[in-house]
């Protein structure tokens, strides 16, 4: 709220790209390590840098240069707000679906209604590749299925302890899915 009145929401555009340029890498860079930073539960623990960071992004670029993923990008008010990763199958038998990896909105741009605009573009991104369904994780503990749900997605199995956020601290995996 603005002065007793509501904030408009922002203009969102979501695309997916095949190509990511070095202006668009560094928005990535700060976006993920922002997000880590925050909590996110996107590859990371806490507290991260750029330099922890890059090596996993560069070798996402390189896979998206093959063909083999597709970045997809949010953008609110024309500005970076988030973004998500089609991790496409090379195989034969499972190329009508995508693991959707990665989502993350900024923490400067949370609570704006981002998320779900980013994941209907993934949904739209993907169905424009083809694919019939989407499979993601989530981390254990951070009330996630629930936004999932919420977009479709139904749970299909938990893996306890596959994933250790420190010793003693182990969480479950989450895995859901959506037929689109």
């Amino acid at each position: 709220m603005i002065g007793g009145m509501r904030a408009a929401p922002p203009s969102t555009e979501v695309t997916a790209v095949e190509a990511v340029d070095p202006q668009l890498r560094e928005e990535l860079l700060a976006c993920w390590t922002d997000v880590s930073n925050a909590g996110g539960a996107v590859g990371f623990v806490p507290p991260v840098t750029r330099d922890d960071v890059a090596p996993v992004l560069d070798a996402l670029v390189a896979r998206a240069a093959t063909g083999r993923e597709r970045v997809v990008v949010l953008r609110a008010d024309g500005e970076l707000a988030g973004w998500a990763v089609l991790s496409l199958s090379v195989s034969p038998l499972r190329r009508h679906w995508a693991t959707v990896l990665r989502v993350q909105v900024h923490p400067s741009r949370q609570g704006q209604g981002l998320g779900r605009a980013l994941m209907t573009g993934v949904h739209a991104a993907a169905r424009d590749c083809g694919l019939e369904m989407l499979h993601l994780t989530v981390r254990g503990g951070y009330g996630l299925e629930a936004f999932y749900a919420g977009l479709g997605y139904q749970e299909f199995g938990r893996m306890p302890g596959a994933i250790r956020l420190a010793p003693g601290d182990d969480r479950e995996e989450v895995h859901l899915f959506v037929r689109l």
